[in-house]
């Protein structure tokens, strides 16, 4: 290999079993390529790895940016308006309203891929750019719990009940800005960014003041379970 490859790559597999409460028991196979370096090196670098787990700090780093590949969720068949926003037409119209009225001319005898169509709408591969990690969680560290330098309130990163229809985090994490594709519990890739970061908001460092913990089921009033016993008092049993 290292006397006739050009190009090195490895197969990365997900630790699926660590998920409880998932139908899927195949790990999910993806194949990564090692750059940089010589051949030789990217052997040896390779074969370090065998067998090994790779923690999600020996890849991406606090205020960093980095890439996210997901499939979004599946919504179905949809329909004109709702799948491109295209104008209702006026209440009287014969036969619907919530259509394109014209599809084109006569010639060329075919409809153009330009005009809006119902069809599927959701459930479709994209890459979203430029996410700042705010925080890389390490199980037994400081960094696991919601603690800032600004809120000494000790409280975990899992809001009260749980995130909805996920659980409890009980591994290391990645908290980014902003939203992530996809519903809970589907798989996503991430990477480093592919781009030269040069802006002031990719350079920032960021410091959390506040992490919400309150419940994200219904209106979440209380940060811990204690503060929400302390508010209530006894209840009746």
């Amino acid at each position: 290999m290292k006397k006739y490859a050009t190009v090195i790559r490895v197969l990365a597999h997900t630790q699926i079993r660590k998920m409880k409460g998932l139908k899927q028991k195949k790990a999910h196979l993806m194949e990564i390529q090692v750059n940089g370096g010589t051949i030789a090196d990217k052997v040896d670098f390779a074969y370090k790895f065998f067998e090994k787990q790779v923690p999600i700090d020996a890849v991406f780093q606090k205020d960093e940016m980095i890439d996210i590949i997901g499939v979004t969720k599946g919504k179905g068949y949809e329909g004109v308006v709702t799948r491109w926003g295209v104008t209702r037409l006026p209440r009287k119209t014969h036969r619907g309203l919530r259509k394109v009225a014209c599809i084109g001319a006569w010639h060329p005898a075919r409809v153009s891929f330009t005009v809006a169509r119902a069809g599927q709408n959701g459930y479709h591969h994209r890459t979203e750019m430029n996410k700042k990690v705010y925080r890389v969680g390490k199980v037994g560290d400081e960094t696991h719990s919601a603690i800032t330098d600004y809120d000494r309130t000790e409280k975990d990163i899992t809001p009260i009940g749980g995130f909805p229809h996920y659980g409890v985090v009980k591994s290391d994490y990645l908290m980014i800005k902003g939203g992530c594709v996809g519903p809970k519990k589907r798989v996503v890739t991430l990477r480093q960014s592919l781009i030269n970061q040069t802006s002031r908001v990719a350079l920032e460092e960021i410091k959390l003041k506040f992490i919400d913990t309150s419940s994200k089921f219904g209106h979440g009033r209380f940060q811990t379970t204690q503060e929400k016993q302390k508010f209530y008092g006894r209840l009746k049993a």
